[in-house]
């Protein structure tokens, strides 16, 4: 198996907002709210449902890889429940290998709802479910042995049993990869991001805001400063600037694509994993790398959902 990955294995649920509905459901534009059950009904009560996609982030990506021609697999946990069995049918039907056996869990399946603004920026409320329920019993430990890499989302840190699964993938990885997710997951597992950048990952994706975030810079250039020190690969995506990637001393940028009809920016960060890893593991360039991400990021944008 090219790249196995880990993370929430969540339904989206997207739908179309305008500002005000934000404001008056006090939700903060382009980032990720955890909520409960009661909140998620209430909020899908007000809503029209436009598409239902089995999602999470790192999911997304793995999608991505299989569909560039990568053998990939993915392990999350879901209910026996409808949601479940559509999930996993949505993971199937993308040749996806799914190293997880169901079963009927207290907690129902996990869902994401995302709200799209006029201005195609995504806002995200995820009702974890038994998502967030993941823990090393779940992990399937010779699936990430047979894997070249193992590619995890800092979302799953978002609740406590998930870290002892993230510990005992990475114990067992022959090269472990990591998305930081969101500013506000940087925020609240600061030192434990920080630990496992410069300590246990091989390669590091983030955005702009969440790599200042986690290093505390005050410009770019400390951000430089940090990729060098930490002789890592540190890939930094920077919206219409561009990407970067900082590896083993060197710092290789790639240039955006321009004129784009953006239609809604959800999985733009998780497809620009799919094209760099798929280089990476297909032994091409760091720049190659950066210029298939960033082709695959501007695919996605240009459509509703976080899926090609």
């Amino acid at each position: 198996m090219k790249v196995i990955g880990i993370g929430n294995a969540i339904v989206d649920v997207i739908c179309k907002v305008d500002d005000e509905f934000l404001a008056k459901n006090y939700l903060t534009k382009s980032n990720m709210k955890l909520i409960d059950e009661i909140e998620f009904k209430k909020l899908l009560n007000n809503l029209k449902i436009e598409e239902t996609v089995s999602g999470g982030s790192v999911a997304n990506s793995i999608v991505g890889l299989s569909q560039l021609g990568n053998k990939a697999g993915f392990i999350g946990k879901v209910s026996d429940d409808s949601l479940g069995q559509k999930y996993e049918q949505g993971l199937k039907k993308e040749k996806v290998e799914y190293f997880y056996s169901k079963k009927k869990e207290i907690l129902p399946t996990g869902t994401c709802l995302i709200l799209i603004t006029p201005d195609s920026e995504r806002t995200m409320c995820t009702f974890l479910g038994t998502a967030g329920k993941i823990n090393k019993t779940d992990i399937n430990i010779k699936a990430i042995k047979d894997s070249e890499i193992t590619f995890l989302e800092g979302y799953l840190w978002d609740e406590g049993e998930p870290k002892d699964a993230f510990n005992e993938a990475i114990q067992y990885s022959n090269k472990t990869a990591m998305s930081l997710s969101d500013k506000f997951c940087v925020d609240r597992h600061k030192k434990s991001f920080l630990e496992l950048v410069q300590n246990k990952l091989d390669i590091t994706f983030a955005n702009e805001q969440e790599i200042l975030e986690l290093i505390d810079a005050k410009s770019f250039d400390d951000v430089i400063y940090f990729g060098k020190k930490i002789n890592k690969t540190l890939v930094i995506t920077r919206s219409d600037k561009g990407s970067v990637a900082i590896h083993e001393n060197e710092v290789i940028e790639c240039e955006s694509h321009k004129d784009l009809k953006i239609v809604d920016l959800t999985g733009a960060g998780d497809l620009f994993a799919a094209g760099f890893l798929h280089e990476y593991i297909n032994k091409r360039s760091i720049h190659e790398s950066l210029r298939k991400g960033t082709e695959m990021a501007s695919k996605v944008i240009q459509t509703i959902g976080a899926r090609l």
